[in-house]
Parts: structure tokens; sequence; C-alpha cells
């Protein structure tokens, strides 16, 4: 099964991210390292990578075949998404026990999510 594990941030995380020395930045960054590494060495991942600030966002709208785009994210909400794992593992739990070790778990938002499978369906 595929699961996509979201990383939520906000302003008062990456306030707090920009805050830490160098030595506390690495370390918090080795912990990414040593998942990516493990994902990597079981087979199980497909992709990762973290996203720019969400200011960058561009909304793109299509309408009567017309395309616009507005800057900013979408949504007015308090966490944005600020990176992603996708992986391919046995169950959710397993999803679960990786998405634990992600550093925003302990004091942010971090989502599991099942993708779907198409395979019923004709296309």
């Amino acid at each position: 099964m595929k699961y996509m594990i979201l990383i939520y941030g906000n302003a008062q995380s990456r306030q707090v991210f920009e805050g830490l020395s160098p030595a506390q930045r690495s370390e918090g960054l080795k912990v990414y390292a040593a998942l990516t590494e493990d994902l990597n060495a079981s087979g199980e991942m497909i992709v990762s990578a973290p996203l720019a600030d969400a200011s960058l966002t561009k909304r793109v709208l299509v309408r009567e075949g017309r395309t616009t785009t507005t800057d900013g994210p979408f949504a007015e909400v308090k966490e944005q998404l600020a990176g992603f794992y996708f992986i391919e593992c046995d169950s959710l739990e397993r999803a679960v026990e990786y998405a634990a070790r992600i550093p925003e778990a302990s004091h942010g938002l971090v989502e599991v999510r099942p993708t779907m499978d198409l395979s019923a369906f004709e296309l």
C-alpha cells in the first residue's frame, strides 16, 4: 500500500527553526536524514521533499477554459503543508511508525494518508 506522510508547519514553528543555532539545525536535519536513509535502505521510499514557504504558492484556477493564477496558499489556515514522504509499505501501522519519527510529530502535526487504489476503475 502507498502512503503520503504529510508534514505541517506554521509561522511559529518556522520562526523557532530559524532561531536555532547552526548546530541545533544540523541536529534536527539529521533526524530527517536518518529517516530518509532507513526508508531508502528498506526499499519503502518512493520520494520525499521539503516544500518552500507557503507564501510562494500559486493557486491555479481554470474557468471556462481560461487559466488564471493568484498568489499565496488556497486556504487561510494556521498550519501549512511543509513537506512530505511518499512511501510504500505493508501496513498503515508501519507508515505511522515512520511518521512518529518526524520531529513535527512531537510538537506540530504529521498526517498519514493512504492513497486510493484505482485498479478497480476502468480508465
